[in-house]
């Protein structure tokens, strides 16, 4: 694509961004809002009553630009929401995984959430995700999704279409596969993790914008295109994140597709899908070299839902991508060999009582090719990490609403990650007698929505 074209591309996208900004608080709906906006309890779009996980309902008001709704009346366009946790490793971090904390046994606010979120009019919708960050003690923009959508009908079909804005590769898709709402839905930063992910896997998120068009084809085909840019440095400074931070700077505009089939049975429903990201990106915004490195990250999903009237809920979701990497800036400034590979493979199996009381188990592992200079800290000199997570949580006021007179809803659980490899291997990973075992997590949270 030509500069010409890619400056086109983000003028459009921002002045949408910041009509709909303007326009949006008018008349809009946060989370716990579209309850009221549909006149549904949390539980007719959300498995377990709370959270990102949804239902095929969920998933239409989604697509729909969160449009959808009931009443006409105004309602407050604010909605917040807070985590707070307490963390314990099997064995003391070598270091306060943040200033202000200790090695071992921490209690935190992870974070506080303001959103403004909702459908205004027929046709145009928002999510706006605003969050403090209470482990890195800064306040910044999270999610967005910014929609504008509509139907028609083609070649006998009916085809719902639209637009979205979003600063957040996957953030916009309506399954709980990608990493923007896959399991668990809620962590800890204090948490020790692996060092290696996939770009798609959240490595880019809120430091950029897309444009992505998508159609829903007689509610079963689901076909979408986008492209991605890095805004400028005071955009991103001034929405309070590190333009210096991260894993780089895209060059150009990274394309993005997708591809899904759903097909609903009764109380019964799958999803299966492919997607494409093929970002060129700076390693840490250094255009020194010349070069860039080329990433490309391929993968399929699935899931199964099984919501069986509301009284026994089954959900399982399936990720697998590949990314090739062709790191010819890095190469050149010596911080990693010029070809490499990574595959990350992620599925949770999750079941819900009454939509109140629930267990999830997820398994993932992330292997690679070797690498001495990117992973010359480990002692097998590849990214290979891998475990399981178990959680336990129950949320009293999915189904009806609170007796606090209020717009509330509480999530609280308990969360057991166990890591059978960790940055390259199960013992000795570091070469300074630290196991994978020692970061074997336990968290309790509390997960508050107002």
């Amino acid at each position: 694509m030509t500069g010409r074209g890619v400056r086109y591309i983000q003028k459009t996208a921002i002045g949408v961004f910041l009509l709909v900004c303007v326009m949006g608080p008018r008349n809009a709906y946060a989370l716990p809002e579209y309850a009221v906006q549909t006149a549904q309890s949390c539980s007719a779009c959300h498995v377990g009553g709370f959270g990102p996980q949804l239902t095929p309902l969920g998933r239409q008001f989604k697509l729909e630009g969160y449009t959808s709704r009931a009443t006409q009346d105004f309602v407050l366009p604010l909605s917040a929401m807070a985590v707070a946790s307490y963390l314990h490793t099997s064995a003391d971090q070598p270091a306060p995984p943040a200033p202000h904390y200790g090695t071992n046994d921490n209690v935190a606010l992870d974070q506080a959430n303001l959103f403004v979120a909702g459908g205004f009019g027929d046709h145009f919708g928002t999510f706006a995700q605003f969050t403090y960050d209470g482990i890195g003690r800064s306040f910044a923009w999270d999610n967005l999704d910014l929609r504008a959508t509509n139907r028609t009908t083609l070649l006998g079909q009916d085809v719902l279409f639209g637009v979205s804005l979003n600063n957040n590769p996957g953030v916009q898709d309506p399954w709980n596969t990608m990493s923007a709402w896959g399991f668990p839905f809620t962590d800890s930063a204090l948490a020790p993790a692996p060092s290696a992910g996939t770009v798609l896997g959240g490595a880019l998120a809120q430091s950029v914008l897309g444009v992505n068009a998508y159609a829903w084809w007689n509610s079963e085909i689901y076909s979408e295109v986008g492209f991605y840019w890095t805004p400028g440095r005071g955009f991103l400074r001034a929405m309070g994140v590190n333009p210096n931070e991260g894993v780089g700077v895209l060059s150009g505009t990274a394309p993005y597709f997708r591809l899904a089939y759903e097909k609903q049975y009764g109380d019964q429903n799958f999803d299966i899908g492919a997607f494409a990201f093929l970002p060129n990106l700076y390693p840490g915004g250094d255009q020194s070299t010349g070069k860039s490195d080329h990433y490309t990250d391929v993968g399929i999903d699935a899931s199964y839902q099984f919501l069986g009237s509301g009284e026994n809920i089954f959900q399982v979701n399936g990720i697998y991508t590949h990314e090739r990497q062709r790191l010819d800036a890095s190469a050149l400034l010596g911080s990693s060999l010029q070809s490499n590979s990574l595959n990350d493979l992620r599925a949770d199996v999750s079941y819900y009582w009454q939509n109140m009381l629930g267990g999830t188990i997820g398994f993932f592992d992330t292997w690679g090719s070797a690498d001495p200079i990117l992973y010359g800290g480990n002692t097998t000199l590849k990214p290979d990490s891998s475990g399981f997570m178990v959680q336990l949580d129950g949320t009293p006021f999915g189904n009806e609403p609170s007796a606090l007179g209020v717009r509330f809803n509480v999530r609280v659980g308990v969360q057991y990650r166990i890591f059978t490899k960790f940055d390259g291997a199960s013992s000795n990973y570091d070469g300074l007698g630290h196991n994978a075992s020692d970061n074997n997590t336990l968290r309790v949270f509390t997960w508050f929505a107002f």
